[in-house]
């Protein structure tokens, strides 16, 4: 059961494991730093019960784990893994909502030729990030959703734009691409956002074709 929580709470499985730890600890806080720590007000049955619904959830998490363990990626585990690694979900947080381990989705993903999506802050990977032969296309047509190594998220092409860039120097075409940051977001002056990003000019070399995996998108 997922736990409900304010803006302000702090209720991330972490922080819960964490207060569970300290409370059955040889020096147990009390109830009222347990709740200082996750940041609600002082409420043992509150309390107590984000800590049931905690613990639920991991016990059903492991249930449904075990009841897939041996059995093969489904059709629709699929879709689910490439859609939301590529709107940038990470591999535990897929392996979590699909019910299996980190091992088995990297797997799947590496096995798919999904594009490999790495931590904002390896700028250095970022940098040097190559496209998966799978991937590799010289053209793409305007509108295409395509994978930006440089910018580490998918985009969307909006046009060529060779020709005010040096052909000859880079030997690759060159396209002008909505680059999506997030693809859906809740903003306080103009609502639901959907695909919100910015532009960017990129090389085709450092642009991944998706076309094998349209009927997962």
């Amino acid at each position: 059961m997922a736990v409900r929580k304010k803006r302000e709470e702090k209720l991330s499985e972490a922080n819960i494991n964490k207060v569970i730890e300290l409370l059955a600890a040889e020096k147990p806080i009390t109830k009222k730093e347990a709740c200082e720590i996750l940041h609600i007000a002082y409420n043992t049955t509150r309390l107590n019960k984000i800590i049931a619904d905690h613990n639920e959830t991991l016990e059903h998490r492991a249930r449904r784990k075990a009841q897939n363990k041996g059995k093969g990626v489904t059709e629709q585990e699929k879709r689910t893994i490439v859609k939301y690694y590529l709107e940038g979900s990470n591999v535990s947080e897929i392996a979590k909502a699909l019910y299996r381990s980190p091992a088995f989705i990297k797997a799947v993903i590496e096995r798919m030729g999904v594009p490999q999506k790495l931590p904002d802050t390896d700028y250095q990977g970022i940098r040097d990030a190559m496209i998966p032969e799978s991937c590799v296309e010289e053209e793409f047509k305007p509108n295409e959703r395509v994978w930006s190594a440089r910018g580490n998220c998918i985009a969307l092409i909006k046009r060529e734009v060779t020709k005010s860039h040096d052909f000859e120097k880079h030997g690759s075409k060159c396209y002008l691409v909505w680059e999506i940051e997030m693809a859906e977001c809740e903003s306080p002056y103009f609502g639901l956002v959907r695909n919100a990003g910015h532009n960017a000019c990129r090389l085709a070399y450092d642009l991944g074709s998706l076309r094998h995996l349209q009927e997962y998108l």
